[in-house]
C-alpha cells in the first residue's frame, strides 16, 4: 500500500469514528431536540482547537453478536481544547453508539482524559447521554464505572469537574455526577434517576413519569441535585463556557482576571435606600448584590432550591469572588437543612480553588421546628460552619441587617477566622431579635405591669435602641468597621487587594470529618 492510499485509508477511518452510529441514529438524536455528541463539543469548545484522543478505539466484546458491530470510538467521543482561551479536557457521551452505553473501552477512554486533566491541571467536563452500563460486557462495565468514581473522588479539589445532563442518566452511572462540582440539566432531555419509573410502580405502586421522577426541575427545586437549568443544548454549553470563566484551572492556580472596565471606587447611593425602615418588612439582596459586583453581572449557582440562600459568581474589579448571601424575600432569608448544604457546598467549592469569599448577612436564625430538628438541622447547620471556618480564601462579610444568635456566628463571623467584617448603619447584631429577647429577659416586668402591652413595647424599644445595632460588636472589635452603604463596593476592593497575598495553612491531616 503506497503513502497515498495509507493517508486515504487513515481519512476514511477518520470519517467512519465522525459518523457515530450513523445518519439514521443522529436523525433521531436531533428529532429528540439534542445535538450530537461531537456536535456538542464543537459548540462547547473555541473554534479549531479540540483535539480528539482515542477516535480508533473499538471494544473487544465478542458475545450477543456484538463482534459484528464495532464502530471506531466506541460510545463516547474524548479530547481536550481551550474555552475562552484556556484548556480544558472533555467527554461527550454517544447515545448514536450503543445508547451510548458504557463499554470497558469506553471507561479506559474516559479515565484516560481524567487523568490528563488532573496531570495538566485543567477542567473536566463530562456531557452525559447515555443508557447506562453496556449490558454485554457485563461486570466489565460496572468496573468501569468504578473506575471512573475513583477518579471522580481523588481529582476532587484538585481540577474542576463539571457534569452536564444532556440525555438520560440512570442507575449506578449517577454518582459520577454528583461527586462532581456542579450538575447542569437540559431541561425535557436530561433525567438522572437510580431506578426508573417502571421499577418503582412494580416496587412502591407509585405512578410517575421520568420527568417527574428525574427530570431537571425536579433536581433543581426538590433534590437540590442541579444546579442549573438549560433550556436547550446550547444554552448548557454556554452555560459550562460562562462558569469556568469565574474558575481557576486548578487548586494551586489563581482564577482569571478579566477587565471589565468598572470603575472600583464607584459609590451607589441607593444602596442607602434599599433597607426597609420596618425591620420586618422584605427586600430583594440580589438588588444589593448586582449594584456592588463589576456591571450588575452575578452569575447564580442553585437559583431554584433553598431560595432563601444565595450563592453564585461575580467579579470585583475584574477578580472573580464567590457570593454567598441571605434571601430576605423568601422565608426572611432563615437558615434550614437545604441552605445549609447548599452554602456549605459553595464554600468549599470557592476554598478548593482560590476564589475569594464575599457574605452579605441579613439572617434571623434558623428555621425552628420539629421538621428542621428531625431532618437533622444540627449536622446540616454544622456542615456550614465547619465549610466557613475551614476555609483559608479572603473572607468579608457585610452584615446589611439582621445578624442574630448562631446564625450571625455562622455567616463568616469574625470567630470563623473571617478576614473583615463590615456591618452597615442598618445590622442589628444579638443573640436574637428585640421581640424574642425583651419576652424571655423581662418576663416578670411584663407579666407584674398593669399595661402589659405598653410595657412590652416600651421594652423593646429600648432593647432596639440599646442592642439592635452594630456598635456593640464594633466596640468589641468584631466588627472591623460600620460603613455608608454607598461605599461598600470600593470598600470590598481595597479589602480584597489588601487580602491578595493572605497565606493560612490548616493543621496537617489526612482531611477533616465533616458532619455529613
Amino acid at each position: 500500500m503506497s503513502t497515498q492510499e495509507k493517508i486515504e485509508q487513515l481519512q476514511k477511518l477518520t470519517e467512519q469514528a465522525k459518523a457515530g452510529g450513523g445518519a439514521k441514529r443522529i436523525e433521531a438524536q436531533h428529532k429528540q431536540g439534542k445535538l450530537t455528541a461531537r456536535e456538542r463539543i464543537d459548540a462547547l469548545f473555541d473554534p479549531g482547537t479540540f483535539e480528539e484522543l482515542d477516535k480508533f478505539v473499538q471494544h473487544q466484546c465478542t458475545d450477543f453478536g456484538l463482534s459484528e458491530q464495532r464502530p471506531a470510538g466506541d460510545s463516547v467521543v474524548t479530547g481536550y481544547g481551550k474555552i475562552n482561551g484556556r484548556y480544558a479536557y472533555v467527554f461527550s457521551q454517544d447515545f448514536t453508539v450503543f445508547g451510548g452505553s458504557l463499554s470497558k473501552v469506553a471507561a479506559e477512554k474516559i479515565c484516560k482524559v481524567m487523568d490528563l486533566a488532573a496531570k495538566n491541571g485543567a477542567p473536566v467536563i463530562g456531557l452525559l447521554d447515555s443508557g447506562g452500563a453496556r449490558i454485554q460486557e457485563g461486570v466489565d462495565s460496572l468496573k468501569g464505572y468504578g473506575d471512573i468514581f475513583t477518579r471522580n473522588t481523588l481529582y476532587s479539589g484538585v481540577v474542576p469537574q463539571i457534569s452536564a445532563i444532556m440525555g438520560p442518566c440512570a442507575g449506578g452511572a449517577v454518582y459520577s455526577p454528583a461527586i462532581t462540582d456542579f450538575i447542569l440539566m437540559v431541561k425535557g432531555t436530561g433525567q438522572m434517576y437510580i431506578t426508573g419509573p417502571a421499577v418503582i410502580k412494580a416496587v412502591t405502586g407509585e405512578n410517575i413519569d421520568m420527568e417527574q421522577l428525574g427530570g431537571a426541575i425536579t433536581h433543581a427545586t426538590k433534590t437540590g441535585n442541579c444546579h442549573i437549568v438549560a433550556e436547550n443544548d446550547r444554552d448548557c454549553l454556554e452555560s459550562i463556557r460562562k462558569m469556568l470563566s469565574y474558575i481557576s484551572q486548578n487548586n494551586s492556580d489563581e482564577p482569571p482576571y478579566i477587565d471589565t472596565g468598572d470603575d472600583p471606587n464607584r459609590t451607589d447611593e441607593e444602596l442607602r435606600t434599599i433597607i426597609p425602615d420596618n425591620p420586618s418588612t422584605i427586600y430583594d439582596m440580589k438588588k444589593i448584590i448586582k449594584k456592588v459586583v463589576d456591571n450588575g453581572e452575578f452569575f447564580e449557582i442553585h437559583s431554584r432550591f433553598a431560595r432563601n440562600l444565595i450563592v453564585g459568581f461575580a467579579r470585583l474589579d475584574g477578580n472573580s469572588v464567590g457570593i454567598v448571601a441571605q434571601q430576605p424575600q423568601h422565608m426572611a432569608g432563615v437558615i434550614d437543612v437545604d441552605a445549609s448544604d447548599k452554602g456549605a457546598r459553595f464554600i468549599r467549592f470557592c476554598d478548593c480553588f482560590n476564589i475569594p469569599l464575599i457574605t452579605f448577612v441579613d439572617v434571623p436564625g434558623y428555621l425552628p421546628g420539629t421538621d428542621q430538628e428531625y431532618r437533622g438541622i444540627i449536622r446540616h447547620g454544622a456542615k456550614f460552619l465547619y465549610a466557613y471556618a475551614e476555609a483559608t480564601v479572603p473572607k468579608i462579610s457585610v452584615i446589611t441587617r439582621k445578624a442574630y444568635g448562631g446564625a450571625y456566628i455562622v455567616m463568616s463571623s469574625k470567630h470563623l477566622r473571617g478576614d473583615i467584617n463590615f456591618a452597615w448603619p442598618t445590622a442589628e447584631i444579638a443573640v436574637m431579635g428585640p421581640d424574642g429577647a425583651v419576652n424571655i429577659v423581662f418576663k416578670d416586668k411584663i407579666t407584674e405591669s398593669s399595661t402589659p402591652d405598653e410595657t412590652r413595647k416600651q421594652l423593646i424599644d429600648e432593647y432596639r435602641d440599646k442592642f439592635a445595632n452594630p456598635y456593640v460588636a464594633a466596640s468589641r472589635g468584631y466588627l472591623d468597621d460600620v460603613i455608608d452603604p454607598k461605599d461598600t463596593r470600593p470598600k470590598l476592593i481595597k479589602a480584597l487587594e489588601m487580602l491578595q497575598d493572605k497565606l493560612v495553612e490548616n493543621p496537617k491531616k489526612k482531611h477533616g470529618n465533616i458532619p455529613l
